[in-house]
């Protein structure tokens, strides 16, 4: 990928063309280096009245005059242009980089002039009313999904003129870090948009460590908040037929850790996005450079600041080698009760900011999942504005549900979740009525006219009266409604209450017959590979051992190790030897790019080709020695052999170029 649409990006992207590279372009939606729009440049009118302003006059910047945008027409016409070049280059997709509109902006003149132009009436100041930030918070969403619009549309033109099949992304953060830090984004809508070929999902530590509360106490839990948000990532897509690439950046954006925290931090990650059987496409080290040439922490002393170790420049590569393997047909989960969902709606993202901001730190969805997965559930966010879908919700068994700190977008999700309850799903509803954006001026109220609130409909399609629901549940059709009156914040923020929350859901799935079982580890085999995260705030139990033959692909020896224990805070990636046995020798893992190449009788070579300076290992299953080693035409001694394992290990130093290396047995 190459970054930016300035007029240097086309010498770029040849330059990579020119070595046989496929290239995709990246450009930031929201920000860039896009003064030529700023200062008149583009079209002759001064835009810097477009820049998201705060409500004391403060443009949001990204550095410099880097300034996030309201995105009028006008910018999404620069943008064409600029991604025009790229297309003209050769470039194979266009990645439309994160569409954020911060929700304390909407004090711009610009963004008066959408406000007026959309809703047809005087611009509000975004704090003056929940209902007014409700609105600013739709137009936001609405003018990123434009811009997203007018873009795929040019190069829709584009592909329909010259006969290429030029691709459109978006890398996006997910909508639960997104309205944890307050930002307006498209999220669920760009699914349907013509054009938009899928997301790539940026989770990555510096997301997922974005602290939490759960029982109380407010602490970073970066393997949970991962596992949701890849969670939540997958869904979005799931049933509409886009595809989703799974960001794992082995660092995070703040240089200021060591990198004993970005390894652990990455790990927790990796395993986290690796728990989400139904992706197998992944983004490495979308900054190489930061990774393999960065020098952390930043603002250490210059005597304690350190490149990246060589066990870890190893580890990465071991990584996204394995990484290529993961669309495996065959997936089996050892954790607690499976078919459990959290409802989440793109609104979480509408009611964060003043006059009555949901919770500052996302209690009210953390209460309703953290819960269930500490107790070895993987509980899955189920994208609100989806379940319209044909056979969405076909997977789910129980589904949460509050609409404090969000709301349903449109009147269509209910009659879909009442068919699936009468089917036999169990949907617990967790509210106390009291959000002040139940009387945002929507359609469950009739634009204003009605006090009714969101809930109320949903009852009327299931058919119940709110005197029917005393806490217990309630038969509908083959399912059960159970209705919780509680704000689900309390579940994040009290010591003991999540224990009220569990209780009531186990009760409800189990008289629906489906089982109950709580674990404090969460494993999951995906074809050979086997994914564990040991839990900790969890259950009290002994930890799950997994025996057999195993290679855990987060060690940069790649050991052999027979019996592996899942205990509170370990990750692991473990290769399992007994699930790849093969009569004839097989390349099992690489710290490099290994690439077959046509063997003779009693010998196999590979071209291998890694990142400069680091130490590289290949790892065969052979039940025969080694006769002899080459490596790119000279003979090569630096290898073990165990006869009693059936393992080779292969040791070189890495080179930034393809290189032959053959065995002779």
């Amino acid at each position: 990928m190459v970054y930016g649409i300035d007029k240097t990006m086309p010498d770029r992207v040849a330059s990579w063309r020119n070595r046989g590279y496929r290239v995709h372009l990246m450009t930031g939606v929201a920000w860039g280096d896009y003064q030529d729009y700023l200062y008149g440049r583009f079209d002759g009118v001064n835009h810097e009245d477009n820049a998201q302003t705060d409500r004391n006059g403060k443009k949001i910047g990204h550095g410099g005059d880097v300034w996030y945008m309201c995105p009028a027409e006008n910018y999404g016409e620069y943008l064409c242009v600029g991604v025009q070049r790229g297309l003209d280059a050769g470039v194979e997709a266009v990645h439309l980089e994160e569409p954020e509109f911060w929700a304390r902006a909407g004090f711009s003149e610009g963004f008066k002039r959408e406000w007026q132009s959309y809703y047809k009436e005087p611009w509000q100041a975004p704090d003056s009313s929940a209902d007014a930030q409700w609105r600013a918070s739709k137009l936001k969403y609405y003018l990123y999904r434009r811009a997203l619009q007018q873009v795929f549309d040019h190069i829709q033109a584009f592909n329909k003129r010259t006969g290429k099949k030029v691709r459109c992304y978006v890398p996006t953060h997910s909508l639960i870090n997104y309205a944890h830090w307050c930002i307006v984004s498209p999220q669920s809508s760009l699914a349907q948009l013509a054009g938009c070929d899928g997301y790539i999902a940026q989770v990555w530590t510096g997301t997922s460590r974005t602290p939490n509360h759960f029982r109380g106490v407010m602490k970073e839990r970066t393997f949970e908040t991962a596992f949701l948000e890849y969670g939540a990532m997958q869904n979005l897509v799931r049933a509409t037929g886009r595809s989703v690439w799974f960001l794992n950046d082995p660092i995070e954006d703040n240089p200021r850790h060591d990198w004993t925290d970005y390894r652990s931090n990455w790990e927790s990650t990796l395993v986290a996005s690796l728990l989400q059987p139904e992706v197998s496409k992944y983004e490495v080290a979308p900054w190489p450079e930061r990774v393999f040439g960065g020098i952390y922490p930043r603002n250490a002393k210059p005597e304690d600041q350190r490149p990246i170790p060589p066990d870890y420049a190893t580890e990465l590569q071991v990584v996204m080698n394995a990484l290529n393997d993961m669309k495996q047909p065959k997936v089996e989960w050892s954790c607690g009760t499976r078919g459990i969902g959290v409802l989440v709606s793109d609104s979480l993202m509408f009611q964060r900011e003043q006059p009555t901001p949901s919770d500052p730190n996302m209690a009210h969805f953390y209460g309703l999942a953290l819960p269930f997965l500490k107790r070895g559930i993987p509980i899955t966010p189920v994208q609100l504005e989806n379940v319209t879908l044909p056979h969405f919700l076909d997977e789910q068994k129980v589904l949460l549900l509050s609409y404090t700190g969000q709301k349903p977008q449109s009147a269509e999700v209910h009659p879909r979740l009442a068919s699936w309850v009468r089917r036999g799903g169990v949907l617990v509803f967790v509210d106390d009525d009291k959000d002040p954006y139940n009387q945002a001026r929507e359609w469950w109220n009739e634009d204003g006219k009605t006090t009714r609130i969101p809930r109320q409909h949903l009852f009327e399609c299931l058919g119940l009266k709110d005197e029917q629901l005393t806490g217990s549940p309630v038969r509908v059709g083959k399912g059960s409604v159970v209705w919780l009156r509680a704000n689900p914040a309390k579940f994040a923020l009290s010591p003991a209450d999540d224990l009220i929350l569990k209780s009531t859901v186990q009760m409800a799935a189990m008289l629906n017959g489906i089982l109950w079982v709580e674990t404090n580890h969460l494993v999951l085999r995906r074809g050979p590979y086997c994914l564990a995260a040991g839990l900790d705030e969890s259950i009290s139990a002994p930890a799950e051992v997994l025996t057999g033959r195993f290679i855990n692909l987060f060690d940069p020896a790649l050991k052999l190790r027979r019996s592996v224990a899942v205990t509170p805070g370990s990750r692991l990636f473990l290769l399992d030897l007994d699930a790849v046995k093969s009569k004839q020798p097989r390349l099992l893992a690489s710290a490099c790019k290994a690439l077959p190449l046509k063997s003779g009788e009693g010998t196999q070579a590979w071209t291998v080709e890694g990142v400069g300076n680091t130490r590289g290992i290949v790892l065969l299953a052979t039940d025969k020695a080694p006769k002899r080693i080459q490596l790119d035409g000279a003979e090569h001694k630096d290898f073990n052999y165990s006869a009693e394992e059936g393992l080779l290990h292969i040791h070189f130093p890495n080179e930034a170029r393809p290189r032959v290396l053959a065995v002779e047995y």
